[in-house]
């Protein structure tokens, strides 16, 4: 008798994510019992941890801290495979995803575009390298080299004008990023290094926040936006409201008119989508975020999705889901649970809800506005749940217990382990 020849099982079906940020790398967690092979892509080969991105930038916490290689937080997940590429085109019509540098493209069934979002200088690009913005570890490091330098120069400054210069910051934008680096700032030149300078003392810096509407954290309600100007305030920082930047430069900004001199500028007021939507030959809206069904799939494409800062998702209310980090984690999930049930021929959930948890924001060592709905905190409380939240929600059990024993040591010593001046760059 001839032996029956076993037919090979066919491949199982291909789902490229791109993104290993916060909606990307839930939603690869997500399809861990899915019949189908994962295919995650990022051009740096860790996930980032951008809530306390400022805390590197002002030197209390090391890089190593907030990220975790994605080999490592996906190696259990057998069915999905880490590339490190940065992508450049998708052809949707013959379902390839080109990788620059490679001639070999991913061939995907289903797709995930989750590429997260970049600072917007509202047409205003040439103002970058004056204002750098806070989205990567590379941008942390290099205003972290901006700070320090600027206390080590004005240590030798020639003149009292040059020295006061050198001692002002202006952080542009009032939303939690902008609030959070003003009071970080303001707190490492006053508790941490009022005594180690000889020539002049480094609570005369002068920090101040500049925010072009009426209120600093626009998306609290008005009385915690209110609280969180007074902490700011009492930390030193000067908090300027309905000052709109009309010109930035090497010496300062102009705002509302007046000259505002200093060598340290950060932008935290405004962000872009990727540029998913010129691959996707997608619809966007001015930020360049894409326009998505109630599924968050591509209108005309189901093959195709897209979430977080990338993607523009309306809630019940009809507006624009926030771009935080829950509501990517959300919309990963949603999406993971999607493709798990279609390829399982299953009937899909129900349209995507965002359900939101609430507002956290910190200003200084123990002071924090948090806005849960019905429950509305300010001061030490709002400080300690505002902790306990980021260190819940930081990846890997040695990246919690680090940032928990920093946090504790600088608590109490005022001391920062960070300080140190790396790399090279533009010297002030």
């Amino acid at each position: 008798m001839r032996a029956e020849q076993s037919t090979p099982d066919p491949e199982p079906p291909h789902v490229v994510i791109i993104g290993g940020g916060f909606g990307g790398l839930n939603c690869a967690q997500g399809l861990r019992g899915a019949k189908a092979r994962v295919t995650i892509v990022d051009e740096r080969n860790f996930h980032l941890f951008q809530p306390l991105l400022y805390q590197v930038a002002t030197a209390a916490l090391s890089p190593a801290d907030i990220a975790m290689p994605i080999r490592k937080i996906l190696w259990r997940r057998r069915n999905v495979k880490v590339v490190l590429g940065r992508v450049e085109a998708i052809d949707r019509a013959a379902r390839l995803v080109h990788l620059a540098g490679d001639e070999r493209p991913l061939r995907y069934d289903h797709l995930v575009v989750a590429t997260g979002a970049r600072h917007s200088y509202f047409g205003n690009d040439a103002w970058e390298p004056f204002a750098p913005g806070l989205k990567t570890i590379e941008a942390a490091l290099a205003i972290r080299r901006r700070v320090l330098v600027a206390f080590e120069r004005a240590e030798t400054a020639e003149t009292p004008e040059e020295r006061r210069r050198l001692l002002t910051f202006v952080v542009i934008g009032g939303g939690p990023t902008g609030v959070e680096m003003a009071g970080a700032i303001a707190e490492l030149a006053r508790l941490e290094l009022a005594e180690e300078f000889r020539d002049f003392d480094a609570r005369d810096a002068r920090v101040m926040l500049v925010e072009a509407g009426p209120l600093i954290l626009p998306s609290f309600p008005p009385p915690l936006s209110e609280k969180a100007r007074r902490s700011l305030e009492h930390l030193g920082v000067e908090v300027l409201t309905g000052t709109k930047v009309k010109t930035c430069d090497a010496d300062g900004i102009v705002a509302s008119g007046r000259r505002l001199e200093a060598r340290t500028l950060v932008w935290a007021a405004g962000v872009a989508a990727s540029g998913a939507a010129d691959w996707l030959g997608a619809e966007a809206d001015r930020a360049g975020r894409v326009r998505v069904a109630p599924d968050l799939s591509l209108p005309g494409d189901p093959k195709v999705f897209v979430i977080g800062d990338t993607a523009l998702v309306l809630g019940q209310d009809g507006k624009p889901v926030p771009g935080i980090a829950p509501a990517a984690k959300q919309e990963g999930a949603y999406v993971a649970k999607l493709l798990e049930r279609r390829l399982g021929g299953r009937p899909p959930p129900p349209p995507f809800r965002y359900h939101h948890a609430g507002d956290l924001a910190t200003i200084g060592r123990s002071s924090a506005v948090m806005d849960f709905g019905r429950i509305k905190l300010s001061g030490l409380p709002a400080w300690l749940l505002w902790g306990g939240v980021h260190i819940f929600f930081l990846i890997g059990f040695r990246n919690r217990v680090i940032v928990l024993l920093g946090w504790l040591w600088s608590y109490f010593t005022g001391e920062r382990g960070a300080r140190l001046i790396t790399g090279t760059g533009q010297e002030l």
